[in-house]
């Protein structure tokens, strides 16, 4: 690989990295992928950066949403800030033991710690009346239907099914930063703000007495804000594709390699990168960079090690 160009970076797992190849969303099937992951992150680790994790969480919350219904007669249901941060914890966990293993195969001395960790949002934001953010499994139409007739919004995602759309407010700061930093100066590699992080909002009362509020928040729009206060040169959102594409499907299909901000700009602008896929990561990979990163790189999870070491590997976005 080419000399490393980073000394601290994000690196933002896309829900591939946390099921089986089917999507299958297993305790097993997770470990398992986790365990791959872990293997492509130690490398990454190998070349001498500073490695903060970030992960997406929507299977998980979408399981822990049906277990919702299905207890409600039993058990009081949780709001979406429990679920986000149940699968935090259980995430983090996770990777931690699979991340501790292989970078002990590797014979590095860094170890992984895990952070629950809230996310700022602002309680008028436009997105709690427009829940627009997909979480959980896909179904048929038939079961979508029941559940929209209990109040709940779905979309029609195409072949896959109907999927369940949530509020999803933007992304003001990570509260726990100062911690993350803290963990990081220490040595860890850190795996925090999973999901986009806990949303919660500044009520003004009693100083400032932060509350949980029923949303998600994008991973990816997170992780670029992340990668801003812990002070990282480049963020990497690893995705189930090599490099971002444009004319997707179409015979004039091609991958975006090197790519300025204007050329990404523009492609967005002309509805290239749909919403619910590869529109966030573009948009977090513009909003790092223009907010003063040096490099974004969005990448398969197999290609995270070079993209880090500044090989032209994935979509690659400067300055």
């Amino acid at each position: 690989m080419a000399g490393v160009t980073s000394s601290r970076v994000v690196i933002a797992l896309g829900g591939n990295a946390m099921t089986g190849p089917d999507g299958s969303a297993t305790p097993g099937a997770q470990r398992d992928a986790i365990a791959v992951a872990s293997g492509h992150i130690a490398d990454v680790v190998a070349s001498g950066v500073d490695v903060v994790l970030t992960h997406g969480n929507g299977p998980q919350v979408g399981n822990l949403l049906v277990k919702n219904e299905m207890a409600a007669h039993v058990v009081p249901p949780v709001p979406l800030d429990w679920n986000v941060a149940q699968t935090q914890a259980t995430i983090a966990f996770t990777l931690a033991d699979e991340l501790d293993a292989a970078l002990e195969l590797r014979g590095l001395p860094q170890r992984t710690a895990g952070l629950v960790t809230r996310t700022l949002v602002d309680a008028d934001d436009p997105g709690f009346r427009e829940p627009s953010k997909p979480v959980g499994r896909f179904v048929p139409e038939q079961e979508a239907e029941r559940f929209i007739a209990h109040g709940q919004i779905w979309e029609d995602r195409g072949e896959k099914g109907w999927r369940r759309a949530v509020a999803s407010p933007e992304p003001l700061s990570v509260v726990d930063s100062p911690a993350i930093h803290a963990l990081v100066d220490a040595g860890f590699v850190v795996v925090c703000a999973g999901g986009g992080g806990i949303p919660v909002v500044d009520d003004g009362q009693d100083g400032h007495a932060l509350r949980g509020v029923e949303a998600v928040i994008d991973k990816d729009l997170t992780a670029a804000i992340l990668a801003r206060e812990v002070n990282a040169d480049t963020l990497v959102i690893a995705t189930d594709v090599p490099n971002v594409m444009i004319d997707f499907g179409t015979p004039a299909a091609r991958p975006l390699g090197r790519v300025t901000v204007a050329e990404l700009r523009e492609h967005a602008a002309a509805g290239q990168f749909a919403r619910g896929s590869m529109g966030p990561k573009v948009d977090a990979a513009l909003r790092f960079v223009e907010g003063g990163g040096s490099r974004a790189v969005i990448t398969s999870l197999e290609h995270i090690a070079d993209a880090v070491a500044g090989d032209d590997a994935g979509t690659v976005l400067t300055v």
